[in-house]
């Protein structure tokens, strides 16, 4: 029987990255985004491009309601899912308080509340098949505080910690499950949090494609946490140098500083 990688946030960026070299390594792929005609012709284009069986489906993670009716389609069907990349997300920039607040609360839907219902759902029909596997992406955010980002760095965190702690829980169900902490990299993520894009196209930024071909060979090693690039390795460890006081102070000035005006 065939088996699928599922993968969200599918249309753009790090998703689109790991669903091609997935694609290229002959993996099935389910494709899952908001926007349904860019799905499709990703799915067309990477089914001809490495003759894999790709299917797709347009859903707002950030409704309950439509992730809901997406999760019984997946268990009344017969296709078996082996791979969960949990990569949609989304970020806002600016000070908490002038936020919009629903856009805050679809923050919070997406990058936390559908992340943990996907590894909830897909993670029972691993264990009831003997195993599989789980990435959940968090950033290099997840390992301190950021003001100005405040939300975003928060629900970055609860992807960490959440990871580490079902890769424990999950080990004797035969499931493996990593989670991704990729630094600033070359995404239309800073355009759609309203960040200074035109300071940030100064920065030596990674590509989504040197993202996923790290995070493709650490996953193969069952790395429980993967940071691509030496000096995302860096950013990940550097907090723990300083007193927490002064780590906000630094992650707040730059993120003030690449914040909308």
């Amino acid at each position: 029987m065939t088996r699928y990688a599922l993968i969200t946030g599918a249309s753009s960026g790090i998703g689109l990255a790991l669903a091609e070299a997935l694609a290229r390594r002959g993996r099935s792929l389910i494709l899952v985004a908001r926007q349904r005609d860019q799905l499709e012709s990703i799915a067309i284009e990477l089914t001809q491009r490495f003759g894999v069986e790709v299917l797709f489906r347009a859903c707002d993670l950030g409704e309950p309601l439509r992730l809901s009716g997406f999760l019984l389609e997946l268990e009344e069907g017969e296709r078996q899912i082996d791979l969960l990349v949990n990569c949609a997300g989304m970020g806002t920039s600016g000070p908490f308080l002038a936020q919009d607040w629903m856009t805050e609360q679809d923050l919070i839907e997406v990058n936390i509340l559908a992340l943990t219902r996907l590894c909830h759902a897909l993670g029972n029909s691993m264990a009831l098949q003997g195993g599989g596997q789980i990435l959940n992406v968090a950033s290099v955010a997840a390992f301190q505080p950021g003001p100005w980002m405040s939300t975003y760095y928060a629900s970055k965190a609860y992807v960490l910690h959440f990871s580490e702690g079902l890769r424990e829980e999950l080990k004797s169900c035969g499931i493996k499950v990593s989670v991704l902490c990729p630094g600033p990299t070359r995404t239309a993520f800073f355009g759609t949090a309203q960040m200074d894009t035109v300071k940030l196209e100064r920065q030596q930024l990674m590509s989504p494609e040197e993202v996923a071909l790290h995070t493709v060979r650490a996953l193969a090693k069952n790395k429980a946490i993967i940071i691509p690039g030496r000096r995302n390795r860096w950013l990940a460890f550097s907090p723990r140098l300083s007193p927490r006081w002064l780590t906000r102070k630094i992650a707040g000035a730059i993120n003030k500083a690449y914040c909308p005006r």
